[in-house]
């Protein structure tokens, strides 16, 4: 791929493109923001599948266990929303080494789209997880590299002490072999950028109440879950997934801010390795709170 058309796939797309999600839904509530977002996106954002992520949190017993709930729960989202979509599971353990993939029907399915795929015309591919299926799919097939651009939550900003961000740190080595592939990858980091993006209570209720059955799920599903994490403190739930999504509706950077940089490596001592003569990735440093939320608002709760 040449530099020119690098930098091309590293910009907001300015035309209807084809996404896949690859989400860890289960793990918190923002990923079903994010679904919902996407999936009332249509006018710009053509779903082809959706893939469920692994995750090991208190939300399950272990990776295969949390992917299962996230598969699950995408196949909840979807029936909500009364849309069908093709949805495949995805890895049910993280990454051994930087070499071998693990084999789901997630990563197979990538592997075998992106042929149907060139630098030109590539396939969008949002992750909202640890980044397992699609280090697999880059492994199983390096079409991948050249035909997807990859739009990934993970790590924290560059600023930060360490990297040790959920989705990341879950797995550095799929983390490794994304950033070392070469694929051109939009990083959206959390701590220090994104973890802004939050929403409370009364905004979920005045906003999100009453207007459709997604909407009130959201509303409730959130509002539950912080009735037990956070007992009866004050608190605004951070649902920073959503991002992911917009950055391919940011045009002339309404929702977000970002710069051209050389891919720094993550670490397994959870830092950064800086290569200044690493890969072009685009990262985001800004996130306008405000516009974003205005336009996710609109979108879920449309009649």
């Amino acid at each position: 791929m040449t530099i020119e058309q690098r930098l091309k796939n590293l910009s907001v797309p300015d035309r209807m493109v084809d996404v896949v999600l690859d989400t860890d839904a289960y793990n918190e509530v923002d990923d079903q923001f994010a679904i919902a977002y996407l999936l009332n996106s249509r006018d710009r954002l053509n779903v082809k599948a959706i893939y469920a992520a692994p995750f090991f949190n208190i939300n399950s017993s272990g990776p295969l266990d949390g992917m299962e709930k996230s598969y699950n729960e995408i196949l909840k989202i979807l029936g909500i929303v009364d849309v069908k979509k093709d949805v495949f599971k995805g890895s049910g353990s993280f990454l051994e080494n930087e070499t071998t993939a693990v084999i789901s029907d997630a990563a197979m399915d990538l592997a075998e789209r992106a042929n149907n795929y060139t630098p030109e015309n590539p396939l969008y591919v949002i992750a909202i997880g640890a980044i397992t299926n699609i280090a697999s799919a880059i492994l199983l097939n390096p079409n991948v590299i050249e035909n997807t651009v990859v739009v990934w939550i993970g790590g924290h900003a560059h600023h930060v002490d360490n990297t040790a961000e959920f989705n990341m740190r879950q797995d550095i080595s799929a983390a490794r072999v994304v950033v070392k592939s070469g694929v051109p990858l939009v990083q959206i980091p959390a701590d220090g950028v994104i973890n802004s993006f939050t929403i409370s209570k009364p905004e979920l209720e005045y906003w999100f109440k009453g207007k459709n059955n997604i909407s009130d799920y959201l509303a409730d599903y959130t509002i539950n879950s912080a009735k037990t994490r956070m007992k009866n403190k004050a608190w605004a739930w951070v649902i920073c997934d959503v991002i992911a999504v917009a950055w391919l509706l940011n045009d002339g950077d309404r929702f977000m801010r970002s710069r051209i940089i050389p891919a720094p490596l993550p670490t397994f001592d959870n830092l950064y390795a800086q290569d200044h003569n690493g890969h072009l990735i685009r990262y985001i440093y800004s996130v306008n709170r405000n516009n974003l939320m205005d336009d996710m608002i609109e979108k879920i709760t449309k009649k």
